[in-house]
């Protein structure tokens, strides 16, 4: 066989990557992390060295997510019948994903962590003296877009079933509410136990059969969403 030239080989590389792409859940999900990670550090500005740092990072788990596509591959073509031996080359390989993986998020939360956090205590420390009313009227809109968003979709009533979850709406606009109003000294605390109690309650509307994990997700988006908004117009 002729030998391939440059382009070919580039090309050969390209498909590899594209197959992966289209044939990897995992894959099109580290892609899609990758993207939202390069364009956070771009937005917060980080350094040359922690870009080359998530560069490497982000590299290395692509790269551990092909190999283990590749060696699932080759032993899938070359046994018909179950083997210990494949399985557990086939665990190697899906544990050198998880390595990178967590190095990754270890580096991530390494470099966005200290730049994250000074950004959102000034929006809050600008929004804890929000008075109570502000909160009231996130509340009521929140409720009122619900009610429009069944209206116009056409399912579930107004208080049950339906997109979205009006009980999660509420839910996690309660949590977006009492984290902003929350003083300092125990706005960490507060902020977690409401978070965990807007869980629990799209968790019971799933687990009761009257909504839907999408329609849970909707609902919390929308709430917490509308109180952040409201809390920075006002």
């Amino acid at each position: 066989m002729k030998r391939p030239s440059i382009i070919e080989s580039f090309n050969f590389a390209i498909e590899g990557v594209v197959h992966v792409l289209r044939t990897q859940r995992n894959m099109r999900i580290h892609f899609a992390v990758a993207v939202t990670v390069l364009i956070t550090a771009l937005a917060v500005g980080v350094s040359k060295l922690e870009l080359i740092v998530l560069l490497i990072s982000i590299a290395f788990v692509l790269v551990a997510e092909m190999i283990n596509t590749a060696i699932e591959g080759t032993i899938d073509a070359s046994t018909t019948s179950f083997d210990p031996m494949a399985k557990l080359a086939k665990d190697i390989a899906a544990g050198a994903v998880l390595i990178a993986s967590v190095n990754a998020v270890a580096v991530g939360y390494l470099v966005f962590a200290g730049k994250a956090a000074d950004k959102s205590a000034r929006v809050l420390d600008k929004l804890r003296n929000a008075p109570a009313e502000i909160t009231l009227i996130a509340l009521v809109l929140t409720v009122i877009i619900v009610i429009a968003t069944k209206a116009w979709t056409g399912s579930g009533t107004p208080l049950r079933g339906g997109l979205p979850s009006g009980h999660a709406a509420i839910a996690f606009a309660g949590w977006m509410a009492a984290t902003y109003i929350a003083g300092d000294s125990h706005r960490f605390l507060i902020s977690v136990l409401t978070f965990i109690m807007a869980l629990l309650v799209a968790q019971t509307r799933v687990e009761s059969g009257v909504h839907s994990a999408l329609e849970v997700a909707y609902g919390g988006a929308l709430g917490a969403l509308v109180t952040l908004s409201v809390f920075q117009l006002l």
